[in-house]
């Protein structure tokens, strides 16, 4: 953990690069960072621990009001952010007793209008991830109710008010930040003493919960939320905000100024609140982004770089082509006191990043690889260029698909591989017995199914055999043999909604037995953690786990690529593969194998509606861009790869020392 307590001990196996991106001494920083960050910021190595200590203090809460016979009422937040808090508390109550029978709760929104039974709901969603597995009294639950008649939400809205008041108000509110800075369901054009209502949910709340409800136009138009001005009256705040995607809504929050159009500043006026963050979501504050406007910094390597590149950006200026008066003038005076001249410093940086661009993705000598996609299709969106020169260049390629993907099939999609299959038995004469069966119950099914509802045990074998014959097809296009194609179908993602279970041991066996019997010399997964449900975190940590467990004497290389969802910063690529106009056209039509996710994606994220080949095809592209713009050989696209784990920075490593 970065921030104000201590370091995990496990920091050497950080995925991420720019964890450790932090200037000056802890003591230092702590004191200096109060012109940049307005509130107080803790931030983690991922939402696991961050949820660990945030849970430990709910408990001491708890423990610490029921010696003195008093009530603990806690505002909750429904959603993925939070559910390691709930994990770790039924922990408590299951292994160390942790009493709930003197907890009072209260939610912060809820969908309107929605059934309590619905498995969107706030409600359903509290009662199967927290309240069903502790020993909370039914009576001191409160949840908003999306089934309150239309006319009496207003009085509805009066009396949730007058409960929180009714019980001495909110010891300590959970909340979550959502991208566009939203608090619980309230828009950043919330005002600052807005109370409990009901609230027209904008686009980005609509968009953000369209994988819940498996299409955007299955949203609800509305909502009922705890106002901002509720939400300030409680005794203490946690927030908390994990992945890429928030990051700006983060350091508007913590760093700019309050605003009367962004309802998330409002937070700055609490006097005790704390932010629990991962190192992604906290990569556009000042510390992780340009840590020497902060304070002193050991200008290790890597600190370079990112340094470096910053600069050239900045002044959109080629890596050497920067002078000493641009370091000077721009805040990099110390970073030229200890490395002598521009001259030297703009040689090491270019040097190494020329050093990243190769043809040879695998090396010249044929090798085993093994690439692992967590939905059918990350590979080639990701990285299908890269894929298709290793299978010409006469690799022996694995790609192992983690999940079946069927959550991502449209219902009408099902219904045309059934008239397939339908025309298919016609035209062959088989027996009407042979097809039947599983038509009529398609055709049954389809015609029942409401938006959300879970598909009958058919229907996801159906679709995930689409996804299946799309994912062979695409990569026996880019020269992948079938037979060397893995279909691994990890339990985790089997629940048959949006929310998966925990990785389990079966999972990250699986993992462990395709490694042992492939014995790749090199492996590629997805460090792409911004997919809308989490499957490509739960997969990597799967692949992390078992690489870690691997005790083979020639451990494979690990390399992590993205796409799909964000691109890696330049300062921390560590190999980029050149892709021709005609690669880059060879990948696009690979991507349009999966005909079941073209034109309309079912999970396309809230900040980009375009199609995944669209903004893989851009993003190669702009990083191209960004090479030829650092001075750097000018390509029509580039696929990028970090290698894994990451070389730890004495920057890093004195943070450490100091803070212990």
């Amino acid at each position: 953990m970065v921030g104000n307590t201590d370091f995990s001990a496990r920091f050497q196996d950080i995925v991420f690069a720019r964890l450790y991106r932090w200037g000056g001494n802890f003591v230092k920083v702590k004191l200096v960072m109060k012109k940049h960050e307005r509130v107080q910021v803790k931030i983690f190595e991922g939402d696991k621990p961050a949820a660990e200590v945030a849970a430990q203090r709910i408990a001491e809460l708890i423990r610490s009001n029921s010696r003195q016979n008093k009530q603990t009422v806690l505002g909750l937040t429904a959603g993925k952010s939070s559910v390691h808090i709930y994990l770790k508390l039924i922990q408590m109550h299951q292994k160390e007793g942790l009493d709930f029978t003197n907890v009072i709760t209260f939610n912060t929104d809820e969908y309107y209008p929605i059934s309590v039974k619905a498995i969107q709901s706030c409600h359903q969603w509290m009662h199967d991830n927290f309240f069903d597995s502790i020993n909370i009294r039914p009576e001191n639950i409160h949840i908003l109710s999306g089934q309150t008649a239309e006319n009496e939400l207003d009085t509805y809205c009066r009396e949730y008010e007058k409960k929180i008041a009714e019980v001495g108000g909110i010891d300590l509110q959970v909340l979550s930040i959502g991208g566009g800075g939203h608090i619980g369901f309230n828009s950043p054009d919330s005002i600052r003493n807005s109370a409990t209502r009901s609230i027209r949910l904008d686009v980005i709340t609509r968009k953000s919960a369209a994988s819940d409800f498996f299409g955007e136009e299955h949203v609800p138009e509305m909502g009922i939320t705890m106002g901002v001005g509720t939400l300030l009256k409680a005794r203490e705040i946690f927030v908390l905000a994990f992945g890429e995607g928030k990051s700006s809504a983060v350091k508007r929050a913590v760093e700019e100024e309050v605003a009367a159009n962004v309802a998330v500043s409002y937070l700055q006026e609490h006097p005790n609140i704390t932010f629990y963050l991962d190192e992604a979501s906290a990569a556009e504050l000042t510390r992780m982004k340009t840590p020497w406007q902060v304070g002193p910094c050991q200008w290790d390597k890597i600190l370079k770089r990112q340094a470096v590149i910053w600069l050239a950006q900045k002044l959109k200026k080629p890596i050497l082509k920067l002078t000493d008066e641009d370091y000077g003038e721009n805040g990099l005076a110390e970073l030229l006191k200890v490395c002598g001249s521009s001259y030297q410093l703009n040689i090491e940086v270019f040097r190494r990043q020329m050093s990243t661009i190769t043809g040879w993705p695998g090396g010249k000598k044929t090798r085993r690889i093994l690439i692992f996609s967590p939905h059918p299709d990350d590979d080639v969106i990701s990285m299908g260029g890269t894929m298709t020169r290793l299978a010409e260049q006469g690799h022996e390629v694995h790609v192992a698909y983690m999940v079946s993907g069927y959550l991502s099939v449209h219902d009408h999609t099902v219904s045309r591989y059934a008239d397939f299959v339908r025309e298919f038995n016609r035209i062959f004469n088989l027996t009407p017995e042979q097809s039947i069966a599983i038509e009529q119950h398609i055709d049954k099914f389809l015609l029942q199914k409401n938006p959300g509802d879970i598909d009958s045990a058919e229907i996801q074998s159906i679709k995930g055999l689409i996804r299946r014959t799309e994912a062979i097809d695409a990569a026996k296009y880019c020269g992948v043999q079938e037979k060397h194609l893995h279909f691994l179908d990890m339990s985790f993602y089997n629940t048959g909604k949006v929310q998966k279970l925990l990785l389990s041991e079966q999972d990250i066996t699986a993992v462990s037995k395709l490694i042992e019997k492939v014995k790749p010399n090199m492996i590629f997964a997805a460090g792409d953690l911004s997919d809308p449900h989490g499957t490509h975190r739960l997969c990597l940590d799967a692949i992390l786990t078992a690489w870690q467990q691997n005790e083979s004497k020639d451990k494979p290389e690990m390399w992590l690529y993205r796409g799909a969802w964000q691109e890696w910063h330049p300062d921390q690529i560590d190999m980029a593969v050149p892709l021709s106009p005609d690669e880059q056209k060879h990948k696009r039509y690979s991507i349009f194998r999966h005909e079941s996710q073209k034109d309309r994606a079912m999970f396309p994220g809230p900040y980009d509606s375009r199609e995944f080949w669209q903004r893989a095809e851009d993003r190669n592209m702009m990083t191209a861009k960004i090479f030829d713009n650092l001075g750097l050989p000018e390509y029509h696209a580039l696929e990028a790869f970090v290698q894994y784990p990451m070389t730890i920075s004495e920057h890093l490593k004195a943070q450490l020392t100091t803070s212990k």
